[in-house]
């Protein structure tokens, strides 16, 4: 028996003295208005964090272009590529969120969530040329050195850079894992490795000052290698979640859940899927045979109810009642036994 029972719970942290006054005084309700408000804050709050980030991010990368210009250095230029790249990755992820809140249609049944999951390989392969470039002027300016110019304005311009991209990245990361982002968590780790480039910056200016030509491509090759292990890391969280990778810790939880609701004698096959930033589920539990389908309805309607309060940003989740075997019975699902993959 199936049971898409549509119901909706917004979830927060349960920690906080705001959050526990406002769990006491705000009436505590399940209905679809609830979840599609929850949903709909959650992708604001995502796109608030973009575009704050990308005016500090733009005003940063634009500072730094300045000294560029009149410095001359390669190792600034390939911090100030970076982080106008990671200012720009905005830009699909806005449109990404702008797409999440449409509303599922006959062709998209469950939605648009998942052009999030698009945006984060955009992010990636942002990244993945945002490296290549700086690799390749390093390598060029390694090949053909010039003196660097006005050595104290890359030192600030690095330090500037560095405070910028670390504000970025805990505000983006921050709010990310809070609404389930991962495509935002990327591009907050994104964010953070270009603020520790930034600091690489100022080794260049130290060498040049120093008199050591190389210096300042050398920093470069080594801001491409920085932006290289973040491409790495961002790569595996995006491409997880977009193969419906989640956290086993999760799928425990919600096992644990389910086992405590009363009705319920076993718990069988349980999937956790993202879609965007949400969850789904479905699970089939065992109930006792013998029992009415309304009876089974209900254990699987509490079902799901335990399972909205278990887990994190789950917004729905689609709960099979099984009867419990008996001696001699035929298997119920026999009839399917032909249409199961090898």
């Amino acid at each position: 028996m199936s049971d898409r029972h549509h119901h909706e719970h917004e979830h927060h942290s349960p920690t906080g003295l705001r959050h526990r006054l406002g769990h006491l005084l705000t009436p505590h309700s399940h209905d679809t208005a609830d979840k599609v408000d929850s949903a709909l804050e959650s992708s604001a709050r995502g796109m608030r964090a973009l575009w704050v980030s990308l005016a500090v991010l733009g005003a940063t990368a634009l500072a730094q272009a300045v000294v560029v210009v009149v410095s001359g250095s390669v190792a600034l230029l390939g911090d100030t590529v970076h982080n106008t790249a990671d200012a720009l990755t905005a830009v699909p992820l806005g449109i990404a969120f702008v797409l999440g809140r449409r509303a599922a249609t006959r062709r998209f049944t469950y939605g648009y969530g998942r052009a999030e999951d698009l945006a984060g390989i955009v992010i990636v392969l942002t990244i993945a040329a945002s490296a290549a470039f700086a690799g390749w002027t390093a390598i060029d300016r390694l090949l053909d050195p010039r003196p660097v110019q006005h050595i104290p304005a890359v030192a600030v311009a690095a330090l500037v850079g560095f405070a910028g991209n670390e504000w970025v990245a805990r505000y983006r990361i921050r709010v990310g894992r809070s609404i389930g982002s991962a495509a935002l968590v990327a591009d907050g780790l994104h964010a953070r490795t270009d603020g520790f480039t930034s600091l690489a910056v100022l080794l260049s200016a130290g060498g040049a000052a120093l008199g050591w030509s190389s210096a300042d491509p050398i920093v470069g090759l080594a801001i491409t290698a920085a932006i290289t292990l973040v491409l790495r890391d961002a790569a595996r969280e995006v491409f997880r979640r977009v193969l419906d990778a989640v956290d086993p810790a999760l799928v425990d939880q919600a096992e644990q859940a389910l086992r405590t609701v009363p009705g319920v004698l076993e718990v069988g096959e349980l999937r956790l899927r993202w879609i965007g930033h949400r969850l789904r589920a479905e699970v089939a539990v065992v109930v006792d045979g013998e029992v009415t389908v309304r009876q089974a309805h209900a254990i699987a309607v509490a079902a799901e109810h335990a399972l909205l309060h278990a887990v994190p940003r789950l917004t729905a989740a689609l709960v099979h009642a099984d009867p419990a075997h008996t001696p001699g019975e035929a298997d119920p699902h026999l009839p399917l036994a032909h249409h199961a993959t090898a």
